[in-house]
């Protein structure tokens, strides 16, 4: 486990997070970055997103966490992360231990892993039971900034109060859509709920994730959702079977397979994601 700094507490006055307090008020110089990686449908690829987007970056020399807050713990089994305690949501949110407590060095250089835990599919219960539901997650992640620069989400699915916790607490929100009406339509919901909200400083970067360029229902999505969405990144992840094995080798595709095509569609995926955030690449 990683030494635990000085807590901090979760009830001190709300440093600019959106909702309650402008989001305008953040400080943009702040030290760690935050980047989620989500998508309300399950399946998409996220969690290989990532791992090796998150792996990437510690690669390139920046010291990464990446927490894994989905209860399925997929993230944290690729990662080889074996808790040596419970990490109880209820004591998470509530002050009463750390997230420094609970970190756990992986294997790489540079990256170190947040385990998930069965107790995080009752993340939104605990949320609901604290002032200011909506800011907690920007709180915690404050006791996280003198260590690292960049912490990556990997989100479970669906919609929730986490759901909205962690846009709130985000710099970018990496989306994998799979090419299909349903998940566009679900892109545009997302946007739209980030305008509404006037979140004008949250870098949404969709892309496009198990690709087949075969099926000519892919081809005519991807084409007319670029005209409409013109963040989306260029990197396509196709539907590979080489990228489905990562969970069964447990490692990062960089990692296992560093000079096969799958490692290099995500270090051009990364490469992006640095370029739209103002990391190094």
């Amino acid at each position: 486990m990683i030494e635990t700094p000085a807590p901090t507490s979760l009830e001190e006055p709300a440093v600019g997070s959106r909702g309650e307090a402008p989001r305008a008020n953040v400080p943009m110089n702040r030290a760690m970055k935050i980047i989620a990686v989500t998508n309300i449908k399950g399946g998409v690829g996220k969690t290989t997103a990532a791992v090796n987007l998150s792996y990437l970056c510690a690669a390139g020399g920046a010291a990464t966490l990446l927490w894994d807050l989905d209860p399925q713990g997929a993230a944290t089994y690729t990662l080889q992360g074996e808790p040596t305690e419970p990490v109880s949501a209820r004591k998470l949110v509530s002050g009463k231990r750390e997230l420094p407590e609970f970190i756990l060095r992986t294997d790489y250089p540079g990256l170190d892993l947040l385990p998930a835990d069965l107790s995080y599919r009752n993340f939104d219960v605990h949320l609901s039971e604290r002032k200011r539901p909506t800011e907690r997650l920007l709180r915690m992640s404050r006791s996280l900034r003198s260590a690292y620069a960049t912490l990556f989400l990997d989100c479970p699915p669906g919609i929730s109060l986490l759901s909205e916790n962690i846009l709130r607490a985000a710099d970018a929100v990496v989306v994998p859509l799979v090419p299909s009406p349903l998940s566009v339509r679900m892109l545009a919901q997302l946007r739209d709920f980030i305008a509404d909200q006037g979140w004008t400083d949250l870098l949404l970067l969709p892309f496009f994730s198990m690709v087949d360029r075969r099926r000519s229902l892919h081809t005519e999505i991807i084409a007319s959702t670029r005209a409409d969405f013109p963040m989306m990144l260029k990197t396509e992840v196709p539907y590979w079977s080489e990228i489905e094995r990562m969970t069964l080798r447990r490692a990062p595709l960089p990692a296992s397979s560093p000079n096969g095509p799958a490692a290099a569609i995500y270090r051009s995926l990364w490469a992006e994601v640095a370029g739209r955030t103002g990391l190094t690449g």
